[in-house]
């Protein structure tokens, strides 16, 4: 690809732990829990009977009553992401060709809550034919890249990326890629999801997948952890802008840190059991790509799902990969405040490392008592509390079920 520069020059975030940039990171590093009681549903029947949701969220605050009905919450919270991103880099600005600004969103799911209430209201009214005209509009996964760029009038290139856990990340790499090639000067790219229903924690549970720590909720999201019993269940958006740094410093835009770096790769393996050889892979691409080597890392926001096998391939490729310097790297999952938003995760993750470029901190692995055995104690975890660090280069990493394996690097604002 050519050597057009890649930057962020915008962010928007609405989490379990923050419904915005800076309540997010204030979130982050006071180490704060994400989790609570499930109250949307009853959860009587449910193994697990808590997730990581969204607090005084009102979707009335951010979008009108006809756009609320229009869509599914997964496209809501894309709305809300994608608004604050879009205004904090300042694209609404005669200085930007609205035809040269794409939009690439990633979801893992789509419009699963609209799904589950018209298949229980079309079973309970005896098949009754007579399904909402914009069911099919709000359950595609697409359906955000579309809705953020009529909003905007964004006519660059517009469509979704649907790679499971790893959706967000690939919707990076994809407005990467196309501001590479000169398809686009800036582009859109996050993701959403809004699985905190009856079907979507039965489906997990159903896997076998989710803590059912139902009476220590708070600290259920404990990833690395010898007591780790599965991932909590997350919900909410993040979004990044992305632009060419010629086009960013042309109009002056603020710049918080530069995309140097992708890797992706397949498992090749299983649909939902982890492999070594695939992460090890998109690690390696992604260095290869940034034109550096392992010892330029100087942390890595990881995967880290709180599951017991994910954690410990994470970790034992990162080991392959890293050698050495695998010691002195910081690590950190910041899935153990947020839950795990599936196919958001990326978006809010790749936001989590960026700010701990521009802010040189790494923030936490809460909810820390005892590594597990299988890990070796000597690695750095970082755990329980936030730390000053001085970060030159951070890695983020996202896998999806599939065997998808995405890893992308992030280097600290320099003007040069």
């Amino acid at each position: 690809m050519c050597s057009t520069r890649v930057v962020v020059t915008g962010l928007g975030a609405l989490t379990p732990i923050g419904n915005n940039i800076k309540a997010y990171w204030d979130g982050l590093v006071s180490g704060q829990s994400g989790a609570a009681l499930i109250t949307s549903f009853d959860t009587t029947k449910h193994k697990t009977k808590f997730a990581c949701t969204l607090k005084e969220y009102d979707p009335h605050n951010h979008l009108d009553a006809k756009d609320i009905k229009r869509m599914d919450p997964f496209a809501q919270y894309a709305m809300v992401a994608g608004d604050e991103a879009i205004q904090d880099a300042g694209l609404i600005t005669p200085l930007v060709d609205k035809e040269r600004v794409g939009v690439v969103w990633g979801s893992g799911i789509g419009g699963l809550g609209t799904t589950e209430a018209t298949v229980l209201g079309f079973a309970a009214s005896g098949m009754d034919p007579k399904i909402n005209p914009f069911f099919i509009p709000k359950i595609i996964p697409d359906i955000p890249s579309g809705h953020l760029s009529i909003r905007y009038g964004f006519k660059g290139p517009n469509f979704a990326t649907v790679a499971a856990c790893a959706s967000a990340v690939n919707a990076i790499v994809a407005a990467f890629q196309l501001i590479k090639l000169g398809d686009a000067d800036v582009v859109v790219a996050g993701g959403s999801e809004a699985p905190i229903i009856q079907i979507g924690i039965a489906g997990f549970n159903a896997l076998q997948a989710l803590s059912q720590r139902n009476e220590d909720y708070l600290t259920a999201s404990r990833p690395f952890d010898q007591t780790r019993d599965g991932f909590v269940m997350g919900e909410g958006a993040g979004a990044l802008i992305l632009e060419s740094y010629t086009h960013a410093k042309k109009r002056n835009a603020k710049i918080y840190a530069e995309l140097v770096g992708i890797g992706m790769s397949a498992d090749a393996h299983h649909i939902t059991a982890p492999d070594t050889g695939g992460v090890i892979l998109a690690l390696q691409r992604a260095l290869t790509s940034a034109q550096i080597t392992p010892d330029s890392i100087d942390y890595i926001n990881a995967h880290g799902t709180s599951t017991p096998l994910g954690d410990v391939n994470e970790i034992e490729a990162i080991q392959h990969v890293f050698g050495a310097h695998a010691y002195k790297l910081n690590i950190s999952s910041t899935k153990s405040m947020t839950g795990h938003l599936l196919g958001a995760a990326g978006a809010i993750e790749s936001i989590a490392t960026v700010l701990a470029l521009l802010h040189q901190v790494v923030p936490p692995t809460i909810n820390h008592k005892t590594v597990d055995k299988a890990i070796d104690p000597q690695i750095n975890l970082i755990l329980n509390n936030a730390v000053k660090r001085t970060i030159l280069f951070a890695q983020n990493n996202a896998f999806g079920f599939g065997g998808h394996n995405v890893s992308i690097i992030f280097k600290k604002w320099e003007d040069s």
